[in-house]
């Protein structure tokens, strides 16, 4: 309730709730004083043979209205769920979830704290650590590098040799621990026919098919724009700056001339999100270790 800026659905939920409880009450009230004259129908006839008899609630269910009211009072007092009101225990969603959440830590920090007093590189070759890390990378990490961590268009394959900013360890954990933030400027004041120049270039780079004549130019055009500042004098990318290799097969976003020229054109904005304040050291160790053992097979 503290997200909304007056009282208006404060008092909503308190009406609704007690009109809810108090057409129970008056539900029995009018049940008790009508007057039944069991075995006598009401006139009223559906298909031929269903007929509406005019006879009191049966008992049982009388009593379960009654039940139904004095629960609901009973939980109101003791339980939020009148608007504002916390309630006599002043439970809340927030402090049962501390309270299971702390529940869990007590159980598990003793193993979380076994692995993270261990190098990464041996966490990454224990099977137990792997198959931890395996269930928070499902949670946390599939929904942009897919289940089976290949990745997708903008987002990274972490089963390959190939790292944006480093495979070594400590790394990938400065990855998960503080995210990353890749940028490919926009280069549209190059012009057109430069650019296109520019495409064919990165394309031979990597030994895909490409105009030979362009590409000549666009090695021109790498050197004298700036490209090499970034992806280096040969193409070979940069870790400290997130600068893909332009010389391997991987491509972050596709090979094609059409989708170059759009880089180029356009530049890249791509967001790995930090994961330090939400995970903790110890998940982030072994998430790090698992994300290391998905690349180990292919070094």
């Amino acid at each position: 309730m503290s997200d909304f800026v007056s009282d208006f659905w404060n008092l909503y939920v308190i009406v609704i709730v007690t009109a809810s409880i108090l057409a129970c009450v008056v539900l029995l009230i009018v049940q008790g004083k009508a007057t039944f004259t069991p075995g006598k129908t009401m006139g009223h006839v559906w298909d031929e043979n269903l007929e509406e008899y005019n006879n009191p609630m049966p008992r049982w269910w009388t009593w379960m209205f009654v039940i139904t009211v004095v629960f609901a009072f009973v939980y109101l007092a003791l339980y939020p769920g009148l608007g504002n009101f916390k309630g006599m225990l002043g439970w809340t969603s927030v402090g049962q979830h501390k309270i299971e959440v702390d529940k869990m830590n007590a159980v598990v920090k003793p193993l979380f704290d076994k692995y993270l007093a261990m190098d990464l590189k041996a966490v990454a070759g224990d099977k137990q650590a792997n198959e931890m890390g395996k269930r928070m990378y499902l949670t946390y990490c599939m929904q942009c590098h897919g289940a089976d961590a290949r990745g997708s268009k903008g987002f990274p394959n972490l089963t390959d040799s190939d790292w944006l900013y480093g495979g070594e360890p400590e790394q990938i954990k400065e990855t998960l621990n503080n995210g990353r933030m890749g940028v490919m400027p926009p280069h549209a004041q190059l012009g057109a026919d430069t650019i296109k120049d520019l495409a064919n270039f990165v394309r031979s780079l990597s030994g895909l098919p490409n105009d030979s004549v362009r590409a000549a130019k666009g090695k021109e055009a790498f050197a004298s724009t700036g490209c090499l500042g970034c992806h280096g004098a040969e193409g070979t990318g940069m870790h400290a700056l997130g600068a893909p290799n332009l010389t391997d097969k991987v491509w972050l976003y596709g090979s094609s001339e059409a989708t170059i020229i759009e880089t180029i054109t356009n530049g890249r904005q791509n967001k790995m999100p930090a994961w330090k304040e939400f995970l903790g050291d110890a998940k982030i160790h072994l998430l790090s270790a698992y994300v290391l053992s998905l690349s180990q097979g292919a070094k």
